[in-house]
């Protein structure tokens, strides 16, 4: 068995072909592990762009890549893709996060006309993985791969930052210090239809209180200061998506927010609570005696 660590750099462009913007691979940057986890091999290609006619500003000084690079590869996507698929055999594909996979697919889908990779047998969201490892379960923000390295004690530098090979050496050992059998089975889809439905699945947040999906024994909060329930004041209103509605606390003697939003993915629905003060009023001023005169009165 072999893992391949697979990180991408795209650049956005205008595609007047099917009229809309695009994601056009600029960089693979990839490293096979063995079944002992050992870094084997690396593969890293630069891919000169078809679509893009420049580098977007943003894209250039965060991957330090220009154009005349970019050119002078002389490797269009589908000669770097067949080099990646000899690179890739049979091993299991794995990424920080899914975006690099998604945008696999729609470069592969403009140059083959298809909406599956043939050759993807296994896939591991390793950011989702490295989550679960660390018990990391923020709902409100997904663990970045500088963050996870940062908390597990692996150097490195920003610099180097935002180079595919570089990015995908740094998952590469995120994964080897938090690498568990049985956590690991748990995460690896086979890449059937279910898996690209799932993975084209775009989560929304459900804005209708009728909606079947919402779980009302969810619409609860205890306050975050005693723990105590906390009782509703005021009906549910939705404001961004997201439901919320005034509590109190008798035992804190303190009203908050509650903020409530249900997230619908392919295969769950995620609920995510946050608690928001409410400041007091300020009492307004005091209009002065109007029997008081002053000197300025005469």
């Amino acid at each position: 068995m072999t893992y391949i660590v697979l990180d991408l750099e795209f650049n956005g462009a205008y595609c007047k072909e099917n009229h809309r913007f695009f994601n056009e691979i600029i960089e693979f940057g990839a490293v096979k592990l063995d079944e002992q986890l050992n870094m084997v091999d690396n593969f890293s290609v630069l891919v000169t762009p078809k679509i893009s006619k420049k580098l977007n500003s943003h894209v250039s000084k965060l991957t330090h890549i220009n154009m005349n690079e970019l050119k002078a590869s002389h490797s269009g996507f589908t000669e770097v893709l067949e080099d990646f698929k000899t690179f890739l055999g049979d091993g299991t594909l794995l990424s920080w996060g899914t975006s690099d996979v998604l945008v696999l697919m729609e470069n592969y889908r403009y140059y083959y006309g298809g909406d599956e990779l043939p050759f993807l047998r296994a896939y591991c969201n390793l950011q989702s993985y490295c989550e679960d490892a660390l018990d990391y379960h923020d709902r409100s923000r997904q663990m970045g791969l500088s963050a996870c390295a940062a908390q597990l004690g692996i150097g490195y530098e920003d610099g180097n930052l935002h180079r595919a090979l570089t990015d995908a050496e740094l998952t590469s050992l995120c994964f080897q210090k938090l690498f568990d059998p049985e956590l690991y089975e748990k995460h690896v889809d086979n890449c059937d239809e279910t898996f690209y439905r799932k993975i084209t699945f775009k989560n929304y947040n459900i804005h209708d209180i009728r909606d079947p999906e919402v779980d009302r024994k969810q619409m609860f909060f205890n306050c975050d200061k005693c723990g105590r329930k906390a009782l509703r004041k005021s009906k549910w209103r939705v404001k961004n998506k997201t439901f919320r509605a005034r509590f109190h606390c008798f035992r804190c003697r303190r009203e908050f927010e509650g903020r409530i939003t249900f997230k619908k993915c392919f295969d769950s629905v995620k609920v995510i609570k946050r608690i928001a003060e409410i400041s007091p009023r300020k009492p307004k001023n005091k209009l002065s005696d109007p029997t008081e005169i002053t000197a300025s009165d005469n």
